[in-house]
């Protein structure tokens, strides 16, 4: 079993050690010492990242320690970027790097006073912690918080960072710990537990890294709140993560402003009335796309030459969306009897919808898939409608009069048929 330095120096940035083992563990080099400050991932808290190399005069080589966990054994598996060319026995020094250490120091001392506030107040404990690269979070046992609610435990929780109160480490066997009216007890047994107490605020059983007292979390601010399978999402950045999203924040909500030419304040206002001129817009192009595809559906039905009856349209549009085609297509063989509509159109990615009136005798699928079969391209349909998108734009037009051809069981089409691309 490893010692955990950690455990008694949170600050403890620099060690020496004993190498004990050189293992494998999915084909990457691990180091097993006899005594290391390299945090482990746990308890919601990522791990350490650091260096480690021998003592002089053993040599001058610097490995790259990129991730750090604990086995069942209680040993700490040092991954380091290569194996090394020292062996066991060998004395090592350690480096932990200080800029991620101190900031999980800073996430998780601040979720410990935040989780406090949110019992103190509300009585609702936090059911699980989990610290991410940009920001943290805790699960808390409520199905319904309301935004009062999370100024309140924010606050309160800044002002046990501003009154700078002490961070200690206790270690009590587990009968003491449980009459010393705990938050939270971890759910594995040990015959010691070492606890982190805010003074006069917080006493809770953690394995992890802490500051030496509440100011050096610096502050803690609350992000976002989601609803979850266990409760309530809270997430929450603390100390130098806070300041630094504060100002990404400020400096999106200063160039937002601007493009909406209004103070930052303004801006739910200004979005919400952009919102409404969208859907206005939208719902004015709808209705305009709709005139369009009235005086499309006049003028081809009108155009088209019928044969026994029924009325074959072909037609593609170099300049129209896929969504119009669609809706032509529906509009021709529900408006009349006895139509069959072989459109496309070429605007970006080519795109054909074939669909025939109720009633008529072929299949509008099977001839997709022989189009596409020719053409490349995926698409399908059932017998009344299919869509899909050819890759070949060459053929496109000799395929689709081809087909048209065999529909009207004539080869070639009359002469005065419209051409699929004929300009209106």
């Amino acid at each position: 079993m490893t010692e955990h330095l950690y455990y008694q120096d949170s600050f403890l940035y620099e060690f020496e050690a004993k190498l004990l083992e050189i293992m494998s563990v999915d084909s990457r080099p691990v180091l097993i010492l006899d005594r290391t400050a390299f945090y482990p991932t746990g308890g919601g808290q990522g791990f350490d990242t650091g260096w480690l190399s021998p003592v002089s005069p053993a040599g001058n080589e610097r490995l790259r320690v990129a991730e750090v966990t604990e086995d069942d054994q209680g040993r700490i598996l040092h991954f380091v970027a290569e194996r090394p060319r020292f062996g066991p026995g060998t004395p090592v020094h350690g480096f932990i790097e200080r800029e991620r250490r101190r900031d999980h120091m800073q996430q998780h001392s601040g979720q410990h006073v935040l989780s406090a506030a949110f019992v103190r107040l509300f009585n609702l404990p936090t059911v699980s912690f989990h610290m991410g690269v940009e920001s943290s979070s805790i699960d808390l046992d409520a199905k319904n918080l309301t935004p009062e609610q999370l100024r309140d435990a924010e606050s309160l929780a800044n002002d046990v960072v501003l009154e700078n109160r002490r961070v200690d480490i206790r270690f009590v066997a587990q009968p003491e710990a449980r009459a010393l009216g705990m938050r939270k007890i971890p759910s594995v047994e040990h015959e010691t537990l070492r606890l982190i107490d805010i003074h006069d605020f917080d006493l809770t059983g953690c394995g992890g890294t802490h500051v030496a007292s509440t100011g050096q979390i610096g502050c803690i601010l609350l992000r976002k709140l989601e609803k979850v399978r266990q409760g309530s999402r809270v997430e929450f950045v603390c100390g130098k993560r806070a300041v630094a999203v504060a100002g990404r924040d400020y400096t999106t909500l200063v160039e937002s402003s601007a493009l909406c030419s209004s103070h930052i304040w303004e801006l739910p206002r200004q979005i919400r009335k952009l919102q409404d001129d969208a859907r206005a817009a939208r719902k004015g192009n709808e209705i305009l796309v709709e005139e369009v595809a009235d005086f499309w559906v006049a003028r081809l039905l009108a155009e088209a030459l019928p044969r026994d009856g029924s009325l074959l349209i072909v037609r593609l549009f170099p300049d129209r969306e896929l969504g119009f085609i669609k809706l032509l297509a529906q509009r021709l063989t529900r408006q009349a009897p006895k139509v069959v509509a072989l459109l496309g159109t070429t605007r970006d990615q080519p795109a054909l919808v074939f669909a025939q009136s109720a009633g008529q005798p072929f299949d509008m699928g099977a001839l997709m898939k022989e189009v596409l079969s020719r053409l490349g391209g995926r698409g399908g349909g059932s017998k009344e409608m299919a869509q899909g998108g050819p890759v070949e734009r060459e053929q496109l037009e000799s395929v689709l009069m081809e087909i048209a051809a065999r529909l009207r069981g004539e080869n070639p089409l009359p002469e005065n048929h419209w051409s699929p691309t004929q300009a209106p």
